[in-house]
């Protein structure tokens, strides 16, 4: 194998890792706040690719398209949110996950109705040659892909130092009950975690559709990798999310590489299962859920 080859097994699992770093971070803020793994996530991404798609279609250009899946996306998630789980906050936690699975299959289908089974083409954000970067060949929106990635970490970190919105978020995500008693509308904070969670899917949703085309059903999948890589950094470190989804990002990319790219898809899944495997041997230093 050359170092061209390892370059570019590496640039292209980046890419793909900062999508799943991406879908990470919606995962942990939505379960550090509300204590609720939503598998509803990927069907964000889902929804911020198709309504760029349809945005671009009618000839919004793409700054502005983009800003408008975010947003609107965002807010359906906080809607979901306040609308169908919050009522449920003292129900079993089991009953609140299978309620996102089955609003997640409700997205997926309705999204069928709107947009249908073919996939929807999206121009991509800077026209052009892929571009050679240490000897490994990265399309223009790779760049793209990559920077909206940055971006986000940059503004969720400075959301969460330098705001005192943020500062209410962490105080939730430590201890729901002291925050309450210091006069933190903890419900309130719980439909800004959604709202954030459902505005990083429609990012990475938005930011991957020129590479990868939007359809219906692309939210399953990267939701459940997304996962995994939230998994990996513990389902409660930003941080951690980070680098697990850019670690799972390259793993599957050298896999399939190296191997077959046959087995691309259950990199992720053998990753989840070796992790568990790890939690219940304590291996590991971490826990993905915490007690309390």
């Amino acid at each position: 194998m050359t170092a061209e080859q390892i370059a570019q097994y590496l640039i292209s699992g980046a890419v793909v890792g900062g999508i799943y770093a991406l879908i990470a971070l919606g995962f942990v803020i939505a379960f550090g706040i509300t204590r609720i793994v939503n598998f509803a996530q990927g069907e964000f991404v889902m929804l911020g690719a198709l309504a760029m798609a349809t945005l671009s279609a009618r000839g919004v250009r793409a700054p502005v398209a983009f800003a408008c899946s975010v947003v609107s996306v965002a807010a359906f998630g906080a809607l979901l949110y306040r609308g169908a789980l919050q009522p449920l906050t003292r129900a079993p936690a089991l009953a609140v996950l299978i309620l996102t699975i089955g609003a997640s299959i409700t997205i997926r289908g309705v999204a069928l109705i709107l947009w249908g089974t073919d996939p929807l083409a999206v121009p991509a954000f800077a026209a052009g040659p892929p571009v050679l970067v240490a000897g490994a060949v990265m399309v223009r929106q790779g760049f793209w892909v990559l920077g909206v990635a940055a971006a986000s970490f940059v503004a969720l970190w400075w959301f969460f130092t330098r705001t005192y919105s943020g500062a209410a978020v962490q105080a939730c995500a430590v201890n729901p009950l002291a925050a309450r008693l210091m006069g933190i509308r903890v419900d309130r904070v719980g439909v800004l975690a959604w709202l954030l969670a459902a505005g990083l899917g429609a990012a990475a949703g938005a930011v991957i559709s020129p590479i990868t085309y939007a359809t219906y059903d692309m939210g399953l999948m990267l939701g459940l990798k997304g996962f995994v890589a939230a998994v990996l950094g513990g389902l409660v470190s930003p941080p951690a999310a980070i680098a697990g989804g850019f670690l799972l990002g390259v793993v599957e990319s050298l896999a399939a590489g190296l191997v077959s790219s046959a087995y691309k898809d259950a990199v992720a899944f053998v990753v989840l299962v070796l992790v568990c495997l790890a939690q219940v041997l304590g291996a590991l230093p971490w826990r993905v859920v915490e007690e309390g």
